[in-house]
């Protein structure tokens, strides 16, 4: 049976993993949450104090430490969806803090961070059945991708799914600082020199700003068996 290579890309919590997740679950694919990737880099420099104290990234202590950082995923058999695990250690909940939140596209921007983790995201697409969200999916770590979606949302409304998710979580969120790191995040990823977020010529675009889950859930499988067939 053919199996598709699926990338995701789009503006920070539009809901990518979200789609990317249930459609993997779905259609039986291996699913490889691209930002989680760069969050887990993000915690490891603040644990080992890898920023300084104008909030910029130490690049060359980075750079020496890159070898000790391990990014895997394993399925977590209560949600049946996968979790985050640095260096062994489960951070999916840790990552989605609005303190990682604000420094991740500051890491993400360090070329050789990049380099690193889209060897990794290949090596996991070699076999295609495999979905993937990120910000340069379509662009980068896979131009041939047999589906490629890009994802967006208003930065309001973005911000208010944000705040919610972290408050079902117990975890502490404030909406205008949560908009200001939305706002912020778009215009760093969209502007930093490596991989730069765009929507590739050949991707389809969604905006997903006034459509429920299931909503979204059935348009992407809507695309994905056209794909099938194509």
């Amino acid at each position: 049976m053919k199996r598709l290579v699926v990338a995701i890309d789009g503006h920070s919590s539009c809901g990518k993993s979200t789609m990317a997740k249930d459609l993997a679950r779905e259609v039986g694919y291996i699913y490889v949450d691209t930002g989680a990737m760069y969050r887990a880099v993000t915690l490891f420099c603040m644990r080992n104090k890898l920023f300084d104290a104008e909030g910029n990234v130490l690049v060359d202590a980075l750079e020496a430490a890159m070898p000790q950082v391990s990014v895997t995923f394993r399925l977590n058999e209560e949600t049946g969806k996968p979790d985050t695990y640095l260096n062994g250690e489960r951070v999916e909940d840790t990552i989605r803090s609005l303190e990682v939140s604000n420094n991740v596209s500051k890491v993400a921007a360090i070329p050789f961070v990049r380099e690193a983790m889209v060897e990794q995201q290949r090596l996991m697409g070699r076999e295609k059945g495999i979905v993937m969200d990120g910000r340069d999916i379509g662009t980068t770590v896979f131009p041939d991708a047999d589906l490629k979606v890009f994802v967006t949302a208003s930065p309001e409304v973005r911000a208010q799914r944000r705040y919610d998710e972290l408050k079902a979580k117990g975890m502490p969120a404030d909406y205008d600082d949560i908009l200001k790191n939305v706002q912020k995040r778009d215009y760093m990823d969209s502007n930093r020199a490596v991989s730069p977020l765009r929507k590739a010529e050949d991707a389809l675009l969604l905006d997903n700003s006034d459509m429920t889950i299931a909503e979204q859930k059935a348009w992407l499988m809507d695309k994905f068996n056209k794909a099938l067939e194509a």
